[in-house]
């Protein structure tokens, strides 16, 4: 049975032809961008005085249809890093997400902050495209991409200075993971159900290895929960649907990083 990630893959082929077309990366390696120095998100996942939430811009998904579609990049992207997030996320799909390579560039443009470029890669082309609109991290799902490939985009991603986040999404994905990646993303939603389940977190946790960033993914809406995943060794939480279903997502992640702060251990065994 085809999934919604199968559909984005297929068309994302055809897409990146297209682009590949329209803006030849030779053209992508002269942005201003390119040569800059990345914002590392391990670093600041690692900070011990924030609590490691990775705000998201999104508006909207195949499963919910418009979330925010009038949010504005600058507005919201300022007040997430006002609010304490620890790096910003930036959905730049068009067809599926309603998002733009823009959004990435307008949100670094007024941030000093690790910005992930959340799509769906599938060829070198789109590394080079990340890095040129002003990405520090790139996504690699594991359940996209053999093992072979994910590492040629992982030393790919690697050679131009960036960082790697491979999301997983059940145990035997894991045997994908190489050298080159930094950060590993446990997606908690199915995505043929698109059921949403933390204990797939809890479960993928202990068979993580030591060297990587522990990033937890979907379905966190609650401070408890950020404060239950550290205790199981998860240092960055990925947020985007439960700040950008508010009117003003900044202040909905101001109000979540608050209570985190309040409930979360982490600030006490550092001040301890």
């Amino acid at each position: 049975m085809e999934t919604i990630l199968d559909q984005i893959t297929a068309y994302k082929r055809k897409e990146v032809e297209q682009r590949k077309t329209l803006y030849p990366a030779q053209l992508l390696e002269q942005s201003i961008y390119f040569d800059t120095p990345i914002v590392s998100l391990v670093e600041f996942l690692k900070r011990p005085t924030m609590q490691g939430i990775i705000a998201e811009f999104k508006r909207q998904s195949p499963s919910k249809g418009n979330i925010n579609a009038y949010a504005k990049v600058e507005e919201v992207s300022i007040g997430y890093m006002q609010a304490g997030a620890s790096a910003l996320s930036v959905l730049t799909d068009t067809h599926f997400f309603g998002g733009s390579s823009s959004d990435l560039t307008e949100a670094r443009r007024f941030n000093y902050a690790p910005i992930l470029n959340k799509n769906f890669v599938i060829d070198a082309y789109q590394i080079i495209e990340a890095k040129s609109i002003g990405a520090d991290v790139i996504l690699l799902i594991a359940e996209c991409l053999d093992a072979k490939e994910l590492r040629r985009l992982a030393q790919f991603a690697k050679s131009l200075g960036m960082e790697v986040l491979m999301e997983v999404h059940t145990e035997d994905q894991l045997n994908k993971l190489c050298p080159e990646v930094d950060l590993v993303g446990v997606n908690n939603r199915n995505l043929k159900t698109f059921e949403v389940d933390i204990e797939n977190s809890l479960r993928i946790a202990s068979l993580l290895p030591n060297n990587v960033v522990k990033v937890a993914e979907s379905g966190i809406n609650a401070p408890d929960t950020v404060v239950l995943l550290q205790e199981h060794g998860f240092e960055g939480f990925l947020i985007g649907e439960y700040f950008m279903q508010h009117a003003r997502p900044q202040d909905a992640c101001a109000r979540f990083i608050q209570q985190v702060s309040l409930k979360s251990t982490k600030k006490f065994s550092y001040e301890n």
